[in-house]
Formats: C-alpha cells, structure tokens, sequence
C-alpha cells in the first residue's frame, strides 16, 4: 500500500476559540491516517503564544502581522470593518498563504470548531482530481429560505496549487478585501455569499461534496439518520467525518445550550452523546488554556440571559455535561 501524501490544514483564531482549535487538532491527530500539518492563523499573541509552547510538529502557528506584512492590502481593509468582519476577510488569504509560502500541493481550509470522527481521507476521495472542493449547507426544506445567506458554508475547503485554485483564491480575495460585511447587500453577504457563484466560474475544476459525513452541522442534522455504533458514528450508513460545533453556550458551570433549536433540531440521546464528546474534550482544552471561551450568558445583560435561557428551555437543546 502506498504511503499517503502529506496533509495540509489551515484554521484561524484567537484565544476565544483557542480550546476549540484545540479540540480540532486533537481529533486531527486520531483519525488522520498518515502524516499532517494544521497553519493556524494566530489572531492575537496569547494564541501564538499557547501555541508555540506545546511544541507540536503537527502545529504550525502563524502571526497575524507575518501575513499582514504579505499582503499590505489587508491593513486598508482593517480599518473599515469589524473584528469579526476583518477575520471574515482572512478566509481566502490564509489559504493563498499557505500554498505559496509552504509549497503545499493542497490546502484544506476547516473551520475552527470542527471535531473529526472518522478519516480526514475522505474528503480528498470526494475531490478527487478536480482543483477545489466545497460543502453546501444542506439546509433541509424548513430552512431553505437561509440560502439567501449562501448556498455554501465556507467551514471546509480544498484548493489546488494549481492555476485554478490558485485563481479562485485571487478573486474572492480581491472581493473579500473591496467587500465582506455581515450583512445581506446587493447579493453579497460576509465571505461566504461569494461561493454561489463558483458552480457556474469553475465548471468541471470544481468539486461539490456528496458525502453526507462531510459538513453535518445543527442546520442540516435534522435531515440525516445520525447513529451511534460504539465508538463509531455513522450518517446515512456513512462514516462521520466530521460534525461543525457551532453556536454552542455555556449557560452556568456544566448547563451548555447548543444552537439545536434555531434550526428545528431535537436534542435527542444521540446528539447528546455527541455534544456530550465535543464538551469533554473541550473542557479538557479549556483548562489547559487556563480560561473560559465558550460563549458564556454571565457576560450578557439580565435580559439576554433570560432570552437564551427561555429559547434552550424552549427548544429542549439545554442539557447538563
């Protein structure tokens, strides 16, 4: 059997989600076959900091001023956007990034708060020969009104050092840096709206994902069969690849609310024990890091504590770890 290429990832955060980018290197390092980096764009000093402490190969940490220094353009944009907008802006650069400054063939993008349960492998089984991959939200038919915030969610990308990736990755920075707010205008919306029009730019070049294990996430779970088979999940009879943890709250101490119920999801025994496996080895991170980031409520108002806390007693998605 031929030995498996060498796998490059790439993530950005702070140190708001540093124990979830923890937790995705950590799933990264039990399921990966063969051998791995994950180029983490440091957006503060504490994160380059825990990061380049642990002394792990497999890490890569990048601060955020190197990449400034790249690509001046991006300091122009910083200055007329949000934190958050601004790292929305980030999502075609470190890509770029990484392919032309580590020599990469390949690059995949990943969401921080992704956790992997099965093989990253497939994921370049699904992209096969083509120059970009990219995965749909998947919404069920209760929330395909959604789509007019992307019929794309930018949580895992591949591109190619190819020609193709390569220009892809050129023009939706160059859109990214004239426009990436989080609002709906004029058909565009954050750094995510952009890939709607990839299908029709890219043709053949472009890979979009069919394995059901690839991209379950609170919006689209209510319209898969997840089960649990010990220590194995499965979707649709699939291998889970990953699942996309997103808009999880701690609610006080252990009480965590996920975002389940915005999307019409259950919580039943199965997603719990699979929140329930995220959180521990959350948790575990979180006190290595030495302090909370999980949202927590006690930062809110009386009034938006009261809100959330209805919303997860309402939407059944409160449960203790």
């Amino acid at each position: 059997m031929s030995k498996l290429p060498m796998r490059h990832y790439c993530t950005y955060f702070d140190r708001n989600y540093l124990a979830r980018g923890l937790v995705l290197h950590e799933s990264l390092e039990e399921h990966s076959e063969g051998d791995f980096r994950l180029y983490v764009l440091c957006l503060d000093e504490t994160t380059e900091e825990i990061l380049c402490s642990l002394g792990k190969e497999t890490i890569v940490p990048i601060p955020l001023a190197k990449v400034e220094e790249w690509d001046p353009e991006l300091l122009k944009a910083k200055a007329n956007r949000s934190t958050v907008e601004y790292y929305f802006t980030l999502s075609p650069i470190l890509p770029l990034y990484v392919l032309k400054n580590f020599g990469c063939d390949l690059v995949t993008y990943l969401d921080a708060d992704l956790m992997f349960f099965s093989s990253p492998e497939a994921i370049f089984t699904e992209l096969g020969d083509r120059s970009i991959l990219i995965t749909e939200h998947r919404f069920p038919p209760h929330l395909k009104s959604r789509e007019i915030y992307g019929r794309f969610n930018v949580q895992c990308q591949v591109f190619r050092n190819d020609s193709i990736g390569l220009k892809c990755l050129e023009r939706w920075r160059k859109q990214c840096l004239d426009w990436c707010y989080d609002r709906l205008e004029e058909g565009k919306f954050a750094d995510q709206k952009y890939l709607d029009e990839w299908p029709e730019l890219y043709g053949r070049f472009l890979k979009i994902n069919e394995h059901p294990g690839i991209g379950l996430a609170p919006w689209n779970v209510l319209g898969h069969v997840l089960q649990q088979h010990h220590d194995s999940w499965l979707v649709d009879g699939n291998n889970l690849i990953f699942y996309h943890f997103h808009g999880i709250r701690k609610v006080v101490f252990r009480l965590i609310k996920t975002s389940l119920s915005e999307y019409g999801a259950p919580m039943n025994r199965q997603l719990k024990n699979l929140y329930s496996i995220y959180m521990r080895s959350f948790r575990e991170k979180e006190r290595f890091v030495g302090h909370s980031n999980v949202h927590d409520i006690n930062k809110r108002s009386d009034v938006g504590k009261i809100k959330i806390l209805y919303s997860g007693v309402k939407g059944h998605d409160l449960f203790w770890l």
